[in-house]
């Protein structure tokens, strides 16, 4: 195995084949970490697959992406079409609203959000992401998965 960081591409072939959806989450913060645990508990289709900002797929896919691996104040949410189909990206609120969406049943209610203009939830959104740390604390390292969650995280 190379210890080579892998690209953008890389890192998007190592999500697609994984299939489903690849969730960029802040692997330090202690909010972040919640809506994984929650997504863990409440993902009963195994749909989403998660990568830590600071890991070396998640900094890829954010750089891939437009996004700045050494600014998390983002959720990337890439859902993976069919072989030969491009991934649809999403960010902050818009990444919110198709992740619990995805989650099926009740929480297809979801979509209301987009009822209210993008620029009032993401103006929210970032907000909360700017002062996350402060209000709901930061680890100093990524939480490790259990063994049975080990496989729904790219590395």
């Amino acid at each position: 195995m190379s210890s080579e960081a892998p690209d953008g591409a890389a890192a998007r072939a190592s999500a697609a084949r994984t299939g489903g959806a690849t969730i960029v989450f802040d692997g330090v913060c202690v909010l972040c970490n919640g809506w994984v645990r929650f997504l863990l508990r409440h993902d009963r289709h195994g749909r989403y697959r998660f990568a830590s900002m600071q890991s070396v797929s998640g900094r890829a896919l954010l750089t891939a992406h437009g996004l700045d691996p050494d600014d998390p104040s983002s959720l990337l949410l890439i859902e993976h079409g069919q072989p030969g189909v491009l991934a649809r990206a999403s960010t902050d609120t818009d990444a919110v609203r198709r992740v619990l969406a995805g989650l099926g049943g009740a929480w297809r209610v979801a979509h209301a959000m987009a009822l209210m203009p993008r620029f009032a939830r993401d103006a929210l959104y970032v907000r909360v992401a700017r002062n996350r740390y402060r209000w709901f604390g930061r680890r100093d390292v990524c939480a490790l998965p259990t063994p049975e969650q080990a496989v729904r995280f790219l590395d």
